[in-house]
């Protein structure tokens, strides 16, 4: 009877002891211990990878450069390589820019005879593994791009579409930081049971990398991309227009409560610097996707950037907007015609506020405290951060600002009594 209580606690305890180490994430399919326990504790520990995206990664939302914007398929490892140089002697990577994103066309139309994806020998002949270890090697990461697909949106190139398992790891494999992945020529099936195929084997892959799903908005990916990946695209293609850009931040802050720390709304990479908008229409730009927490990829030829662009990507003062560990989303509070209040929280009882001209005359715009969620007699200090100075007026009730036709004020609120 001893024997058997003494048995029965020791199973006890090592159930117990092997359930907490599942949980954190010791416990994985090539373990040695008994089958029957073994699987038992790895369906339960498979059902947890699938519900929960745990890699860590995306606290505050990724900033960095993506080449599609710019290049489209025109893309080689030169160009990778000099652009990396280019986020370091410009300093933009000390102000977070630290990802190096390659989009599409980097892979071969064909397979190798084990199936997994080869680089493009004409245009990536040192392979990505050399270009992913030069990257590191300056402190940054690398990016890639697949398709949940047969192939991906340029068609040339195949996608990821049965083959997530073998990508994944090969990604794994040459030192990969950040996946992005698209929605083109699938099989039909919905996003919400292709991109969770990736999920899974990205984190059986041995490297955390953040995924970023492009399912354009198609299916609501905020209602379920926390648990699939990083962030998720909520818009179709940005297009360098001031239409496309405003068009895109109206529908991708429609979900802004679903954003958080770990996943984030995606609007689209930056367009500016592209030549498409004037400098105050890049500014609203560059503002409100700070504002809204979204992922802030430069889309332009970091190698040669003017000095107008420059002073707009790298304004620290809006970065630090949207790295602010809160990781709220900024919300449209009050829409009157033309005239447009985006406010948010910031940690240390701040507040965010961006007041923008969407009209073609100039308009003086006024936030109410009601509005921003500021008690109503708090006396209130605002730094304007594209001016890069506190303003000596203090505020009680409001703050009135003239803005000029597609431009933009951009405000850090702090009550001070």
């Amino acid at each position: 009877m001893e024997r058997r209580i003494e048995n029965s606690l020791v199973k006890l305890i090592w159930c117990v002891l092997v359930s907490l180490l599942m949980l954190m994430g010791y416990v994985g399919a090539a373990s040695s211990r008994p089958t029957r326990i073994n699987s038992k504790f790895n369906y339960y520990g498979e059902q947890l990878r699938r519900n929960l995206l745990a890699n860590g990664l995306g606290m505050t939302p990724p900033m960095g450069w993506n080449s599609w914007n710019h290049f489209n398929c025109k893309i080689d490892e030169k160009i990778i390589r000099e652009t990396a140089d280019a986020l370091i002697s410009t300093g933009l990577s000390k102000l977070g820019y630290i990802y190096v994103n390659i989009d599409d066309c980097w892979a071969e139309i064909a397979r190798n005879d084990k199936g997994e994806l080869v680089p493009k020998n004409l245009t990536f002949p040192s392979g990505i593994k050399a270009l992913a270890d030069y990257v590191h090697g300056k402190g940054l990461k690398l990016g890639i791009y697949s398709s949940a697909g047969y192939f991906t949106c340029a068609k040339a190139m195949p996608g990821s579409l049965g083959h997530e398992e073998k990508d994944a790891k090969t990604f794994a494999s040459w030192g990969i930081d950040y996946l992005k992945y698209d929605n083109c020529n699938n099989d039909g099936t919905k996003p919400t049971v292709r991109f969770p195929v990736m999920t899974r084997a990205l984190m059986k892959a041995g490297r955390p990398i953040f995924y970023s799903l492009c399912e354009w908005g198609d299916m609501h990916p905020a209602f379920w991309g926390f648990k699939v990946g990083n962030s998720w695209r909520t818009t179709n293609d940005i297009a360098d227009t001031w239409d496309s850009m405003m068009s895109r931040a109206d529908m991708n802050e429609i979900y802004a409560e679903l954003a958080r720390p770990g996943g984030w709304n995606d609007p689209d990479m930056l367009e500016v610097g592209n030549g498409g908008m004037t400098k105050n229409e890049y500014i609203v730009h560059f503002s409100i996707w700070a504002i809204s927490k979204a992922p802030l990829l430069i889309g332009c030829d970091v190698r040669n950037m003017t000095k107008d662009t420059m002073e707009i990507v790298a304004n620290r003062e809006v970065i630090d907007v949207n790295q602010d560990p809160l990781g709220i989303q900024a919300r449209k509070v009050r829409s009157e015609g033309d005239q447009e209040i985006w406010a948010g929280p910031l940690s240390g009882y701040r507040v965010a506020l961006l007041l923008v001209n969407r009209g073609p005359q100039r308009y003086s715009i006024t936030a109410n405290w009601d509005d921003l969620a500021i008690p109503a007699k708090s006396v209130v200090e605002a730094r304007d951060l594209w001016e890069h100075k506190t303003l000596r007026t203090k505020f009680v009730g409001n703050v009135t600002a003239t803005v000029d036709s597609h431009s933009c004020k951009m405000y850090v609120l702090k009550p001070i009594g």
